[in-house]
């Protein structure tokens, strides 16, 4: 594909090893310069259908094919991500806005998704079943056998949009199954580069299908009956509806948070401070365990949060393209006002504002408020633009009440240095990952990473995604 920054890309379909152009199109557009970045193809019931048939058809292909040779297509796609990264990462920067460090970071880090996804391929295993407990099972042998589920449809968002594209692909293959990928809108050309590298490496037609348009074709392909597994990333309100969509079929759904983190009167805030500040900017705070609320102990409260204040002033937000840029933009202007009027909302009902963001279209430079009561969006629902808040507690069972009130459940941090704190946290906060002495914001592309309550069901990582993935089948000898 062209990636010539002078002349939008033309992204289409692709459909049991062919690309598949539409008449109609839609575009991605730069949200800091406001060019067209690509023209996509629009997605249609054809394509789904057609998409659909390829997958179905080749799935019984890439199931046969032994693990070593799945792994072996699987680390000639590794290689040309890193042959390809700075290009990718250029392009990234310029359809999503996200700074040219973190989208060829983004890229390069990818490399070990795709990786760990091939050295899974050839480590799936079952577990014999212990039958000498009871007089009817002695003397017989049973064991549980993993399988490919077929065809798994993928939906993924436009905030990771490569790296989050390789945590549907790299498992599917992996686990023996075809795929097909809704890509983001917002996205499309970042999503097709990949698409290229799986067609470059060699796998067989059908196998990976990549599809674009909207909502509408999001549903279509959740909702066809010859997808056997749904993997969806994005907020919990499309979440709720791809499960619904999905019917009795099994679904991992990575949902929205909030991005809680616990400083306790014995952190070392010389550590805290920074990485929280840092952490809720970061990626102009689009994402879901991007730091949006820092639940302080009250005796270091104020040093705290003017220690926060401090360091995101040191950050630099604009071109996307510069590579001295920490922050670039949100995904767009709507998105970027929208978190202007939440904040703006919060500060009309009495919260303090320590750092006071400015917008510039799709810009929004950092907001840290204080004095927020739970209620207020800015605390309880996902924000996700560079916004941070900092409240204080005395006790530490008000904090952790506080965090569990939360209708999210990704990820919470906790600062401390007491073992007792420490148990406590990893015993009562009822959250799919608790990060000690580090925030909300830490994720490894290996760890089984996902969440409870409106933060989804189900966990990513390739090795659990492969779990996910593969039917566990009982075989029982009577001997």
């Amino acid at each position: 594909m062209n990636t010539n920054d002078a002349e939008p890309i033309h992204v289409r379909h692709l459909v049991g090893g062919q690309w598949v152009d539409t008449p109609d199109h839609d575009e991605s557009v730069d949200p800091y310069r406001g060019g067209v970045v690509a023209r996509v193809a629009r997605g249609t019931p054809d394509i789904v259908e057609r998409a659909m048939a390829a997958a179905a058809a080749a799935g019984p292909t890439i199931a046969a094919m032994p693990g070593c040779q799945r792994a072996e297509i699987l680390n000639h796609v590794a290689r040309l991500i890193v042959e390809r990264s700075e290009a990718i990462g250029r392009l990234m920067a310029r359809e999503t806005g996200k700074a040219i460090t973190d989208a060829t970071g983004e890229v390069r880090r990818s490399q070990d998704t795709i990786t760990l996804s091939a050295q899974e391929a050839i480590r799936i295993e079952g577990s014999q079943v212990p039958l000498e407990g009871s007089e009817m099972g002695s003397g017989k042998l049973a064991f549980l056998v993993r399988f490919p589920v077929g065809v798994v449809a993928a939906i993924t968002p436009f905030n990771a949009p490569f790296n989050l594209a390789c945590h549907k692909i790299g498992p599917a293959i992996g686990a023996g199954n075809a795929i097909v990928l809704k890509a983001p809108p917002q996205a499309a050309a970042v999503v097709h580069l990949l698409a290229e590298m799986f067609v470059d490496a060699g796998v067989p037609d059908g196998v990976v299908n990549v599809v674009h348009g909207g909502a509408d074709t999001g549903e279509a392909i959740v909702r066809d009956p010859r997808v056997n597994f749904v993997t969806f990333t994005g907020s919990s309100r499309a979440g709720a509806a791809v499960k619904v969509a999905s019917g009795l079929r099994r679904v991992a759904l990575e949902l929205g948070g909030n991005g809680q983190t616990i400083v306790h009167e014995d952190a070392d805030i010389d550590v805290a401070a920074p990485l929280c500040a840092r952490n809720s900017m970061r990626l102009a705070g689009q994402s879901c365990i991007s730091v949006q609320s820092v639940l302080v102990h009250r005796s270091r409260f104020a040093e705290f949060s003017e220690r926060v204040a401090a360091e995101v002033a040191t950050l630099t937000f604009g071109d996307p393209l510069d590579a001295g840029t920490d922050v670039g933009t949100l995904i767009d202007e709507a998105a970027a006002q929208r978190v202007e009027g939440w904040v703006d909302e919060a500060v009309r009902n009495g919260a303090k504002l320590l750092v006071a963001g400015r917008r510039a279209g799709a810009q929004l430079t950092p907001s840290v408020l204080t004095d927020v009561t739970p209620g207020m969006k800015v605390f309880c629902d996902e924000i996700f633009g560079p916004v941070v808040t900092i409240l204080a507690y005395d006790e530490l069972d008000e904090a952790i009440a506080l965090v569990n009130s939360s209708p999210y459940g990704l990820q919470c941090g906790v600062y401390t240095n007491s073992n007792t704190v420490t148990m406590r946290a990893i015993r009562e906060i009822r959250y799919g990952g608790v990060i000690i002495n580090g925030t909300s914001t830490w994720r490894t592309d290996q760890l089984a990473y996902g969440g409870i309550k409106d933060s989804g069901s189900g966990r990513e990582g390739p090795r659990y995604a492969m779990q996910e993935m593969t039917d566990e089948r009982l075989i029982l000898f009577n001997m």
